[in-house]
């Protein structure tokens, strides 16, 4: 969860402390960990996670494409049985397969996104927080939700049971 769709992680939302209390063990800031690092590495986790959106964007982008093309061969079996050879024609030679840009089919530009920029932002992301956190991650959210539980509610609970 994070407060407001164009903030930071802590932009309009309390800045909660580690206190340790209410956070589950493997969400607890280790001591070397400062809050400006929680800070950043919520942010960068923020920004991968509108990657992964952006990404799914992607991939329906790619399947929306390809089911139109498909749909297409019934348009073009729908001319011909019409009496639209000229126009059927027209369909299956100018748009049936075409690439959607120079060179490319919607898979090749899923690939390109993945290899040119998906993966290593993922890598970038997984390696700093392993460098800076010691591989803990969501600690900006464990703190919220330390900060934001009923203490002693049965659906409150810090952990799992």
């Amino acid at each position: 969860m994070w407060p407001g769709d164009e903030a930071g992680p802590y932009d309009g939302a309390p800045r909660p402390a580690d206190t340790g209390a209410g956070v589950n063990g493997d969400h607890r800031t280790p001591a070397d960990v400062d809050d400006a690092t929680v800070e950043a590495l919520g942010s960068l986790s923020k920004a991968l996670e509108t990657v992964e959106r952006a990404r799914g964007a992607l991939y329906g982008f790619h399947q929306l494409t390809g089911t139109a093309d498909f749909e297409l061969d019934r348009a073009v079996r729908l001319l011909r049985e019409a009496g639209h050879d000229d126009w059927a024609d027209r369909v299956e030679e100018e748009i049936l397969g075409r690439n959607v840009i120079p060179g490319h089919w919607t898979f090749q530009i899923v690939e390109a996104y993945d290899r040119t920029y998906y993966e290593p932002f993922k890598d970038l992301e997984r390696l700093a927080t392993s460098a800076l956190a010691g591989g803990r991650q969501h600690l900006y959210e464990a703190r919220l939700k330390a900060a934001r539980r009923t203490s002693g509610h049965p659906d409150h609970t810090p952990g799992p049971a």
